[in-house]
């Protein structure tokens, strides 16, 4: 009887300690092998999301670029906002989560970077670009800027000055030509250059002023001319990490990709001109 429960006895310690054995056993398997096999951690790794505000005449050249550098960088994921530079400030202003802003002029980036909104040793200019007029394709007769006075010419589309780099420009160019006071009353306001082009290519405005990369992708319109480039501000696409985002070095990392190689290629063939 005594022999029996002494046996047992031992039996049940031995399983004890066996016990005890396995679960220090399998507590040092799973601290050895917990960054690579939790879940939470290769989510992590995947899902880094960018979002850029950028101008609105950048829209199809940074969606080619997307999947060229997601080629590489599979686990961010880009999301574009498209606008005019000015509506683009305010939001950044009002603290939408934007990681890199991509302006159609130095006024709207200038004004961030005094208020403090951008990173540091983020801001360079991407690209350049030209100022045209384009009338709808069947429009004939109009060979130059001072036509825009022609009594046929109903409503001129250009953009909101204030908000829209596009329409500063062309109110630079027409005051320089001295045809602005003349001109006036025929003008149709857009929130943004892509605006501009829609009222031109649909007939509801005569004429525009767009950059010379909206009028390439359009074939509703045709360019008449060139604005001469001492009759407006330069026109660039300066690009600057804001200083909120959550995402600072992916944000630097695609900020960087947009001035490879392969960007420019992109940015050559929309008719974008290389700083």
């Amino acid at each position: 009887m005594n022999k029996n429960y002494s046996n047992s006895s031992l039996t049940v310690k031995r399983r004890r300690i066996l016990v005890l054995i396995m679960t220090a056993l399998a507590t040092l398997l799973l601290a050895i092998g917990l960054p690579s096999l939790t879940p939470s951690a290769v989510v992590a790794q995947s899902n880094t999301n960018l979002l850029i505000s950028a101008a609105a005449s950048l829209k199809e050249v940074l969606e080619e670029i997307k999947p060229l550098y997601q080629q590489s960088k599979a686990n961010v994921n880009i999301s574009y906002n498209f606008g005019s530079s000015g509506a683009l400030q305010q939001q950044i202003e009002q603290g939408a989560p934007v990681d890199i802003f991509i302006s159609a002029a130095k006024k709207q980036m200038d004004s961030l970077e005094q208020k403090g909104y951008l990173l540091p040793a983020t801001r360079n200019i991407i690209a350049k670009n030209r100022l045209v007029l384009v009338v709808p394709k069947n429009v004939f007769g109009v060979s130059s800027f001072y036509n825009l006075r022609d009594e046929k010419i109903k409503k001129i589309a250009i953009g909101e000055p204030r908000s829209v780099p596009a329409g500063q420009y062309a109110q630079q160019v027409l005051e320089k030509l001295k045809i602005w006071n003349q001109v006036k009353q025929k003008l149709v306001f857009a929130n943004n250059v892509r605006q501009v082009l829609a009222s031109v290519e649909s007939g509801n405005a005569d004429a525009g002023l767009v950059y010379k990369t909206d009028a390439k992708i359009s074939n509703k319109v045709k360019v008449v001319v060139a604005a001469d480039e001492k009759y407006h501000s330069p026109i660039i696409y300066p690009l600057a990490v804001v200083k909120r985002s959550k995402n600072v070095n992916a944000a630097k990392e695609f900020a960087q990709f947009l001035f490879s190689d392969e960007a420019k290629i992109v940015l050559k063939k929309y008719g974008f001109i290389l700083p």
